[in-house]
């Protein structure tokens, strides 16, 4: 009788929930049936869902019910606080499974090349999410000194942070923010926010809904200059055929024609002003200088050689997030990722490495809603299973369940399961039902490993 396909996947955010969920619906699930063991190198699973969404985002972790339902499959196991490249290699997997899936995301910030970028107070926006999502890996305090903040991009990341330093620590208490992040936001000083984007409001890449939540707070008073509604031929073609900018760019123009209201906090958001250096004072931030840009028809802009400096003390950028590189994959340096066809793991030689495939953020780069990500999978996986019917897939030397057990006991490896996440969600939920929060949010390695029983 032959035996089920088995399938490793590295990687147990929503780009890897959606991949084994694809192999489930497959014909190959009915028969010989499919084995799956997800890799995940923090003790919880669900990635960018738990560790990327802003805390007041509850809409948005309501995905997590619908991964929630896949990981519940028998035909699915979880590994989590498994580093692949530390606790496991490909060598390693190749040896358990018919197939490799890469669904690593992306966790570090792009950098910005501009004077300055290096200053005590320059930050990137993904280390400031990494803080206040309770990311085990960070430090547990974060800097929250600046009056006059700049947030750098006009990305549903760039809002997040925005939106964090201009709310309450009160406002973010019923979320499951943890207790260090509920101190630290108490002691914020920032009372103005200045959001910076370099085109004009029909180019923004904010979600409608992220950006008409910034007005729902009673502390955050949006402000948008009139001089920053401008549009090209290029940006009126861009409203007409994106239903999305058109929304944004309304939102925008509401706002701009208002009075400025008695909110306790301003947030800026500017546009046509492309930032061009940090300033600084004995290695501090102490200002961000732009320069004021135009359209030039087309959508796109130029500059105008008018510069200004805007008198801030922290500097936030978020002009978005790189993969790390993932050890023995081929790497693209310019755009973050593992070169691929289809999913297919592509070599400099132009051949498949064999048996090895790629799907979400580490394949296409960090853009798109989390849902984009299911396309992707569909794709990655029908060629997997592609591979598998036409006799392509690597056989490997020990493909029973029990075999990835003993290796990593061997190896000493302290590991998490699906169980675990069970129990590490009842703990957190316990820790939040005497305040009458859903939940609070563990934050210490070692405190998710013994609350999964690890």
């Amino acid at each position: 009788m032959p035996r089920p396909l088995r399938v490793a996947i590295v990687g147990s955010g929503p780009a890897g929930i959606y991949a084994a969920d694809a192999l489930l619906k497959s014909d190959v699930a009915a028969d010989p049936g499919v084995s799956i063991d997800i890799f995940e190198r923090m003790p919880a699973p669900f990635g960018l869902i738990r560790y990327g969404v802003a805390p007041d985002h509850p809409r948005i972790k309501g995905i997590i019910t619908a991964l929630h339902q896949v990981l519940d499959k028998p035909q699915i196991r979880l590994f989590g606080n498994v580093d692949y490249g530390t606790d496991v290699h490909l060598d390693d997997l190749r040896a358990f499974y018919d197939g490799v899936i890469f669904a690593t995301g992306a966790t570090a910030d792009r950098a910005l090349p501009i004077p300055g970028i290096d200053l005590d107070g320059s930050y990137g926006a993904a280390d400031f999410v990494s803080w206040y999502d309770g990311h085990p890996d960070v430090p547990r305090t974060w800097p929250l000194e600046a009056e006059k903040v700049a947030v750098l991009g006009v990305g549903n990341v760039a809002l997040d942070v925005a939106r964090i330093l201009a709310k309450t620590a009160d406002e973010l208490l019923p979320t499951e923010i943890p207790p260090n992040v509920y101190e630290g936001l108490k002691a914020n000083k920032a009372m103005e926010i200045h959001v910076f984007g370099r085109r004009g409001p029909a180019q923004a890449k904010f979600s409608p809904m992220e950006l008409r939540e910034l007005d729902h707070s009673p502390s955050i008073e949006v402000v948008v200059d009139p001089e920053d509604i401008d549009y090209d031929d290029g940006s009126i073609a861009t409203r007409r055929g994106n239903k999305q900018a058109d929304m944004v760019a309304k939102t925008l123009e509401n706002w701009a024609i208002r009075d400025v209201g008695d909110r306790p906090h301003k947030l800026f958001l500017h546009f046509f002003e492309s930032p061009t250096e940090i300033l600084g004072e004995d290695g501090k931030v102490v200002g961000l200088r732009t320069e004021r840009t135009a359209l030039d028809g087309t959508g796109n802009v130029k500059g105008t050689g008018e510069f200004k400096d805007w008198d801030v003390t922290a500097v936030y950028r978020a002009v978005g997030y790189l993969s790390d590189k993932l050890p023995k994959l081929p790497w693209d340096i310019d755009s973050g990722t593992v070169p691929d066809e289809g999913g297919r793991v592509i070599q400099e030689t132009g051949e498949h490495l064999s048996s090895t495939y790629v799907t979400g953020w580490i394949r296409r780069g960090p853009v798109g809603l989390i849902g984009h990500t299911k396309g992707d999978a569909n794709e990655t996986v029908s060629n997997l299973l592609d591979d598998y019917a036409n006799g392509r897939l690597g056989t490997p030397a020990s493909p029973a369940p029990e075999a990835v057990d003993a290796f990593l006991a061997e190896r000493g490896v302290r590991y998490t399961t699906w169980d675990g996440w069970y129990r590490l969600d009842a703990a957190e939920k316990a820790l939040g039902e005497p305040q009458g929060r859903e939940r609070v949010k563990i934050v210490e390695r070692e405190d998710m490993l013994r609350e999964s029983g690890a």
